[in-house]
């Protein structure tokens, strides 16, 4: 890799971690409570955890067994469904992050608001200065290397973990048996089956959300040292993150109980621990949370940079991405990727449910890329004869159904609005296949795509226009 080092274990394993455990570990609690009950959470976590590590021994597999498919989530949907798909999984992959970064800006400010009342709510004018200057502060880090990015991320990563510890230490001593299992289905009485698996598809987006980031160190694989690391910081890093998350909702709801925790403001880990220690409490995880956030902000705005990038460099996005500076930075890719967030850091002013609905839409718009690496691995290990093929069909089977229920949990309002995103990139998909002098940009199941993709949108902003779909 051109003008810089390579990364190792521990930089990949907070890369991984510092992308998943970011602004949405700290409101864990209240986004899981406010739509389920302490039981449904627990099936909620089975589902996503076995989900999720699927997923994760998908994305192990594929870097040990195709270590040359550099561009990871997008090249497998290249290498096992054509390059439309591989466009579809980039292109969402990279709106999928810049809008979680979005997300992040509205975060950050909101707990900056804590101790300066100018700031609060993370939407107002002085927020966006705010967000605005801290982009382009990150955007100049990546600039000067992603080596020298990796880091200050892997800082940041050590840091944030610290009040994350403390909270769950002291949690296990204000935890009460009684108060988390009270109402323990949320029916009022016993297990009633529709009722609770509502509840659990309520917390699909938000688990969702908070494991985005997992296949951090497969996007960054070109700049890896050891290839095999990929995978290892992957595993790692995943387990590590949901013994975390299942700490941290569990401990709340039986420090405070489901119904008062659906009522916490964000972030709802500093009132649980506010509630157990006092107001120090609320300051050290308002604190935590700002480094958090920041610490994520910069691996995502890695990720968001690397994908086009990558990419580019493979002939799925414009030639353009593809260029970087004396450091190795993706310097085309990384001001387009920050100009977009800048844009849309003015919606603050425009809408109350910022960080709601821009993780909702980052959350949807990344199912598709993770689908397709999810049947990439059970395509792959059903037509290659290996040692641990059994194994691995499983998996891929396993990680393929759960990428497929996180589509139908979503439901259909934010597939609509993704599609809304995915459209423009049938033109720009177009366009790339001309320049490269292909007759036929589309395969007849390709054009089908896009005409579904192309009707899913129309119905979108149909729905938009007569208030049956709401932002």
């Amino acid at each position: 890799m051109a003008g810089g080092k390579k990364l190792g274990l521990f930089s990949l394993i907070a890369i991984v971690v510092g992308s998943m455990i970011g602004g949405g570990a700290f409101n864990l609690a209240t986004d899981m409570a406010a739509g389920a009950s302490a039981g449904a959470i627990i099936i909620g976590w089975l589902i996503t955890g076995i989900g999720m590590i699927a997923l994760g021994l998908s994305f192990q597999n594929l870097t040990d067994k195709r270590p040359d498919l550099d561009g990871g989530i997008f090249s497998y949907a290249t290498e096992g469904f054509g390059k439309f798909m591989g466009f579809n999984s980039a292109w969402g992959y990279w709106f999928s992050a810049w809008l979680g970064n979005v997300a992040y800006a509205t975060l950050v400010f909101s707990s900056i608001g804590y101790f300066f009342p100018v700031f609060e709510g993370g939407q107002n004018v002085a927020s966006i200065i705010g967000a605005s200057f801290m982009l382009w502060m990150v955007h100049m880090l990546i600039l000067r290397g992603v080596q020298s990015a990796a880091l200050v991320n892997l800082i940041t990563t050590i840091a944030k973990l610290v009040p994350i510890f403390l909270f769950i230490i002291i949690g296990i001593f204000a935890f009460h048996f009684d108060t988390f299992t009270a109402n323990f289905w949320g029916t009022g009485g016993g297990f009633e089956f529709s009722g609770v698996m509502t509840q659990v598809k309520s917390t699909m987006l938000v688990t969702l959300w908070v494991f985005i980031g997992i296949e951090g160190a497969v996007v960054l694989s070109s700049r890896a040292k050891d290839k095999k690391d990929v995978g290892k910081a992957t595993i790692i890093g995943l387990l590590g993150t949901l013994v975390i998350y299942i700490l941290i909702s569990v401990m709340s709801i039986g420090i405070m109980g489901n119904p008062e925790v659906a009522k916490l403001g964000n972030p709802s880990m500093a009132y649980v621990f506010e509630s157990v220690v006092g107001k120090w409490g609320a300051t050290v995880i308002n604190a935590g949370l700002i480094v958090s956030v920041l610490g994520a902000w910069l691996g995502w705005t890695l990720l968001a940079s690397e994908i086009p990038y990558l990419a580019g460099k493979s002939g799925l996005f414009p030639k353009w991405f593809a260029k970087v500076n004396k450091n190795g930075a993706p310097v085309n890719s990384l001001w387009l990727t920050n100009g977009f967030i800048q844009v849309f850091l003015i919606t603050f002013l425009f809408t109350e449910k910022a960080y709601n609905f821009a993780f909702s839409l980052a959350s949807s718009a990344i199912l598709i890329p993770y689908a397709f690496s999810a049947f990439y691995q059970l395509k792959y290990s059903i037509q290659t004869s290996y040692q641990d093929r059994a194994k691995n069909i499983i998996v891929g089977l396993v990680a393929s159904v759960y990428s497929v229920w996180m589509i139908y949990a979503a439901g259909m309002g934010y597939l609509l609005l993704t599609m809304l995103l995915y459209v423009p990139g049938i033109l720009v998909f177009r366009r790339i296949q001309k320049e490269s002098n292909v007759e036929h940009p589309f395969k007849r199941g390709e054009f089908a795509t896009a005409l579904g993709f192309t009707v899913l949108a129309v119905i979108a902003i149909y729905q938009l226009a007569a208030g049956i779909l709401t932002i």
